[in-house]
C-alpha cells in the first residue's frame, strides 16, 4: 500500500539504582525522602495555623509521615512559617512553596489505585510528566517514591538524569525528536515512542546500525475528540500528535509497521489532560487496547507487550478536594477495558499535573492597594511571570487566591470584591478579577493555590522579572515545619547574563 504520512509523541519502563528494592513489575517501593541538602530552615511550634470559619480543608491524607493536618492546614502553617522565617517579605516579595507530605501522598495514591486493579506481577511504570514541574529535587523525590520520568526534550532528559532517574525508568516523548536525541535515547536504553512515519524511518536506520535495549513503540491518535480546553486535547481529528488512526489507510499502516518490525513492542496514546472527561480518556485507552489486540492477533503472538496509556487526569482548581481521583480513573479503566489489567500487557502511565498541582502555592506580598472605578485592587508580586496561563486565559485557568495578613495568618473579615494584580506592565496582568475575599491590605500576602504544576516552575520573563525561589516544606519532627531549598531566586546578575550581557558590544562593534 502507499506510505502513510502522519504526526505525534511517546513511551517508557523500569529499573532502580542505589540498591532501592523494586516492587512487582519493576515499580520501586523505596522509602520516602525529602529534598536533600543543607539549606533547611527549621520552624518551631508556636500555636495553631489559624483560619477563618469558611476555610475548606485540604484533600490529602498525611498517613504516618507528618502531623495530623490536612493539606489546607499544612499550607496555612507553611505560609506563616515562611513569613516568620523571612523566606518571603519586603526584600523577597514572592516565593513558591511545595508540600512534600502532599506530594508523597499523591504518589502513594497513584500506586495504590493501579495496584488494586492490576493482576499481580504485571510490570507497571508510573512516569511523571517532567514538563509539569521540571525541578530536579522534585524529580528525585518522586523517584524515591517509585515514580519514573516522561521527558519530551533534551533539557527534560538532562533534568531526569541529574535527579538520578535511571534510563530504564525514563520514557522519551516528543513530536520533534532529532536524530541526535534518538541516538542518545537508544544508546542509554530509554524507551522511545515514534510519533510519525518519518521518525520511524530514522529509527529503522538507527536500530539496524547499533544494538539497543530501548523498548520502542508508536504513538497513535485514536481521534476520539477533545475536552473543554482545545489546546490540551491531543486526540482530536487534527491533533499534531501521533498517527491519526481514522485517517484513510492509517490503521493498516500502523499494523503493517509492527508486522514488519518485530522490535516494535509498545503502543502509546495520550488523549489530553485538563478539561478531558474521564469517559473520553477511557475510550481512547480502549481504542488503543483494541489496536494492540489486532496487531498481536495478526502477528500470531504477543508482539506488543506494553501499553503506554499516557496521563491527563484533570485537577480540581475549585477547592482543596482532590477530584477526580486516581482510584476513580483506574476503576473506570477496569470497567471499560478489562483486558488492560489481566496481566497480558505491561503498563505505563504519564501523569503530571495531578501529582503536583494541589501541592504548590505561590505566595506574594501585597506591595500597594488602590481603587479604580469603585473596585479595590491589590498590587502584588505574582502575575504573568508565574501564572501565564491564568493571566492570558483566565476562563480556562482560574486560580483560587487566599488572603493572609502581614504575619502570614489567614485573614478574617467580610468579603470584598477586588482584583489581585501582578507586577507586569500591561493591564491584563491579573491573578484574579472581581474576586470576593477578605480585603487585602498593604503588607498582606496573596497566595495563588494549586500552583505546583505549570506555574512557578515555568517562569515567563516578562519585564525581566526574576524567577522566584522555591522551597519544599514538611514536618521537622518536633511539631513544626522545615523548609528545604528547591531553587534559589534568580539574581540580577543572572538576568543580565542570560540576556546577552557578555556580548553587550557585539552589534555595535560588528555592524
Amino acid at each position: 500500500m502507499a506510505a502513510y504520512t502522519g504526526t505525534g509523541d511517546a513511551d517508557p519502563t523500569g529499573e532502580e539504582p542505589d540498591g532501592t528494592p523494586e516492587g512487582p513489575g519493576g515499580s520501586p517501593k523505596g522509602p520516602g525522602g525529602s529534598p536533600n541538602g543543607p539549606d533547611t530552615i527549621p520552624y518551631g511550634p508556636g500555636g495553631g495555623p489559624g483560619g477563618g470559619p469558611d476555610r475548606e480543608p485540604g484533600g490529602t491524607s498525611d498517613g504516618d509521615r507528618g502531623p495530623s493536618l490536612d493539606g489546607g492546614l499544612r499550607r496555612d502553617e507553611a505560609v506563616r512559617a515562611a513569613v516568620e522565617q523571612g523566606l518571603v517579605g519586603p526584600a523577597t516579595p514572592i516565593v513558591g512553596l511545595l508540600d512534600i507530605t502532599g506530594i508523597r501522598a499523591s504518589a502513594a495514591a497513584l500506586h495504590a489505585a493501579f495496584d488494586a486493579v492490576t493482576a499481580p506481577g504485571t510490570p507497571v511504570l508510573h512516569a511523571f510528566a517532567v514538563k509539569a514541574t521540571p525541578l530536579v529535587p522534585v524529580l528525585r523525590l518522586l523517584h524515591r517514591e517509585g515514580i519514573g520520568a516522561e521527558v519530551a526534550s533534551p533539557g527534560e532528559l538532562a533534568l531526569a538524569r541529574a535527579a538520578g532517574v535511571p534510563p530504564a525508568r525514563t520514557v522519551l516523548d516528543s513530536p520533534a525528536k532529532t536524530p541526535a536525541e534518538l541516538r542518545e535515547a537508544l544508546a542509554l536504553g530509554i524507551a522511545v515512542n515514534a510519533d510519525n512515519p518519518q521518525e520511524l524511518d530514522r529509527l529503522d536506520a538507527l536500530v539496524h546500525s547499533a544494538s539497543t535495549r530501548s523498548p520502542i513503540g508508536i504513538r497513535v491518535n485514536p481521534q476520539v475528540g477533545g475536552g473543554s480546553i482545545g489546546a490540551l486535547s491531543t486526540a482530536t481529528a487534527t491533533s499534531k500528535f501521533g498517527v491519526a488512526l481514522r485517517d484513510e489507510g492509517a490503521r493498516e499502516w500502523v499494523v503493517r509497521a509492527y508486522l514488519d518490525r518485530p522490535w516494535l513492542t509498545r503502543l502509546h496514546a495520550h488523549s489530553g489532560s485538563q478539561g478531558m472527561p474521564l469517559e473520553l480518556m477511557a475510550r481512547a485507552v480502549a481504542e488503543t487496547y483494541g489496536l494492540a489486540e489486532e496487531i498481536n492477533g495478526r502477528a500470531g503472538g504477543r508482539q506488543i507487550d506494553t501499553l503506554d496509556i499516557g496521563g491527563g487526569l484533570p485537577v480540581n482548581f475549585g477547592s482543596d478536594t482532590h477530584t477526580p481521583t486516581y482510584e476513580e480513573y483506574a476503576r473506570l479503566l477496569a470497567e471499560t477495558v478489562p483486558g488492560l489489567f489481566d496481566g497480558r500487557y505491561g503498563l505505563v502511565t504519564e501523569f503530571g499535573r495531578s501529582l503536583l498541582a494541589k501541592h504548590g502555592v505561590v505566595l506574594a506580598r501585597v506591595e500597594y492597594t488602590k481603587s479604580a472605578g469603585g473596585r479595590a485592587i491589590a498590587v502584588t508580586h505574582a502575575g504573568v511571570q508565574v501564572a501565564a496561563r491564568t493571566v492570558y486565559a483566565p476562563r480556562s485557568w482560574p486560580l483560587r487566591v487566599a488572603a493572609y495578613d502581614t504575619k502570614g495568618r489567614p485573614k478574617a473579615g467580610p468579603d470584598v470584591v477586588q482584583d489581585v494584580a501582578g507586577p507586569a506592565c500591561f493591564a491584563g496582568d491579573l491573578l484574579a478579577e472581581e474576586r470576593s475575599m477578605p480585603l487585602l491590605e498593604q503588607g498582606d500576602y496573596a497566595a495563588a493555590l494549586d500552583t505546583g504544576a505549570y506555574y512557578f516552575a515555568h517562569h515567563y520573563a516578562y519585564n525581566s522579572l526574576a524567577r522566584p525561589g522555591i522551597h519544599g516544606f514538611g514536618p521537622d519532627g518536633s511539631g513544626g515545619v522545615r523548609f528545604a531549598v528547591v531553587r534559589t531566586p534568580q539574581t540580577l546578575d543572572e538576568i543580565v547574563a542570560e540576556s546577552g550581557g557578555a556580548h553587550a558590544g557585539s552589534l555595535t562593534g560588528t555592524f
